[in-house]
């Protein structure tokens, strides 16, 4: 449903994305992470052919989006950048003007999608007295009026509360599963991508750090978490007998190659040591790209 291949923006000499590749296979839910500035909202400018880019190709739905502007975005869904809505006029009017950027909605597609979204009740309300969230789910309606097979979701619950970032998870998901819809997602809310994302890629200064999949990154093989009352002593023990190649802080170690979590317990207690508790430790998608791109520890030069 989406493809980029080694696609770069420059603006006036700065590389906002660098040499960008990605696949988002159809009825998948896949996430693009990075800090503020890594470029990922460049790169979806450029998908909605909003942006040009500087070389590469992008292809939605199999149309060259260059080339194909409108066959390229004719199933697509967006909520990009913070959407504008008339305040004075109804949820329902506003849904009834936009539809006709593209092509006139019918009433009942417009009465579908708002159930979808669970605005039902308010569509006769003006926007001015929406919620926050209840503007997210207006947004995430107006998205899905053309009766998309791709969504592409730029920070959809940006500034929700726990509340409304339950019910948008939700909402998501629902739409993935009933629908069968192709979901680009966008976030800064880890937790979030975490719960609701297939595969991941992460952006640092326009370049792609990494992609793969949610449940390798939370395996975490290898890392173990052990509690014990002597973790530096510990530690050095079990390097000594190349049962661990890593510790981290006073917590966590990384077992060598074919070692096992039994193995580490019998050294310590045949050792002496005592031994509180010991356990496979998940990693989070947080941890995971907290640490794949956290900068490096400047070392002195001698």
């Amino acid at each position: 449903m989406i493809e980029l291949h080694n696609v770069t923006k420059k603006f006036a000499g700065r590389t906002a994305v660098d040499d960008l590749s990605f696949r988002v296979p159809r009825g998948e839910i896949f996430g693009l992470l990075g800090h503020n500035g890594a470029g990922k909202s460049t790169a979806i400018g450029m998908m909605l052919g909003q942006v040009w880019p500087t070389s590469g190709e992008i292809k939605i739905c199999g149309h060259d989006v260059a080339a194909n502007r409108r066959e390229a975005l004719m199933r697509v869904g967006a909520i990009f950048e913070s959407p504008a809505f008339y305040d004075y006029l109804s949820g329902w009017r506003n849904l009834e003007i936009l539809s006709t950027y593209s092509a006139p909605t019918p009433a009942a597609r417009i009465r579908e999608v708002i159930e979808w979204v669970g605005l039902t009740g308010r569509e006769q309300s003006k926007v001015r007295t929406y919620s926050h969230g209840m503007r997210s789910r207006l947004a995430l309606a107006q998205a899905l009026l053309p009766g998309p097979e791709l969504l592409i979701l730029d920070e959809p619950s940006d500034g929700l509360d726990p509340e409304g970032i339950h019910e948008m998870r939700q909402t998501i998901i629902r739409l993935q599963h009933e629908l069968g819809l192709t979901i680009l997602l966008s976030s800064h809310l880890l937790n979030e991508v975490e719960q609701l994302c297939t595969r991941i890629a992460v952006l640092q200064q326009g370049k792609k750090v990494f992609e793969g999949n949610v449940a390798d990154v939370k395996a975490a093989r290898g890392k173990v978490a052990l509690k014990t009352s002597d973790f530096a002593g510990a530690t050095r023990l079990l390097r000594e007998r190349g049962l661990i190649t890593a510790s981290a802080g006073d917590r966590y170690i990384t077992l060598a190659a074919g070692r096992t979590t039994a193995e580490i317990a019998q050294a310590l207690i045949t050792a002496g040591m005592a031994l509180e508790g010991i356990w496979q430790h998940e990693q989070t998608v947080e941890d995971f790209y907290l640490n794949l791109i956290k900068p490096p520890v400047a070392t002195d030069a001698h």
